[in-house]
């Protein structure tokens, strides 16, 4: 009796297939792989909507049918290739966008000015797409003082949290409000204000992460050179 291979089946073969090519080609083929993958990923978080660096690398891996485990390249890697890829196909567009996003975000930093708030991600960086958000900062001795705020304004949002990672492999969840400024998504995430001397680890490189406070976010914006983030 036969039975009918399914795409599943089809796509662990050619899989398992391309491995074997890349093991016999040696450190050169599982390099090209790498960079295939790499290279989609940039192009998925580019186009797609896809934010986390890990999601995309494994919907990379799988649409050029390799593992979703092996020949990962590291954030940072992709990372960079997005950068390559925005400033290649869509270089007009990023700079228009980074301005209107780097207002928003001064505007809502202005707005929660006495919570210390410091801007991080894609809007601090550059490397924003049409689906980035703007991600700060605040220090507060309670998330019930954010809750109170927002209502107070009127301020629809939504409340959850994030789990954050910080040196020595530690890990905390600290609570997260977000809302929309016209049809950009802010996300605040909150720190006590002794916790939030220590910077969270970048998702990209795994160093301690870039946050700007008001004044070098005004300066970014006010600059003749936009993209530059703050080191």
């Amino acid at each position: 009796m036969h039975h009918k291979s399914g795409p599943s089946t089809r796509r662990a073969r050619h899989r398992g297939r391309s491995e074997d090519i890349a093991r016999r080609a040696g450190p050169r083929g599982t390099e090209q792989i790498r960079q295939h993958i790499c290279t989609e990923a940039a192009r998925i978080m580019a186009e797609e909507g896809v934010t986390d660096f890990h999601a995309a690398k494994r919907k990379a891996a799988n649409r050029l049918n390799q593992s979703e485990t092996r020949y990962l390249p590291s954030n940072h890697e992709v990372d960079t290739a997005l950068n390559a890829y925005l400033q290649l196909f869509h270089a007009d567009r990023v700079s228009a966008a980074l301005v209107e996003l780097r207002r928003l975000a001064v505007e809502a930093m202005r707005f929660l000015a006495s919570y210390e708030p410091r801007l991080v991600g894609a809007v601090l960086s550059g490397n924003v797409t049409p689906f980035s958000e703007i991600q700060l900062h605040l220090n507060a001795y309670t998330p019930e003082e954010i809750a109170f705020l927002l209502q107070e304004h009127h301020i629809p949002c939504e409340e959850s949290s994030r789990r954050i990672r910080f040196g020595g492999e530690r890990y905390e969840v600290h609570p997260t409000f977000r809302f929309l400024v016209d049809t950009t998504v802010v996300e605040l995430i909150v720190f006590t204000p002794e916790g939030g001397r220590e910077a969270p680890l970048s998702p990209v490189d795994g160093k301690p992460m870039h946050r700007a406070n008001l004044r070098e976010v005004e300066m970014l914006l006010s600059s003749s050179r936009p993209s530059n983030p703050v080191a």
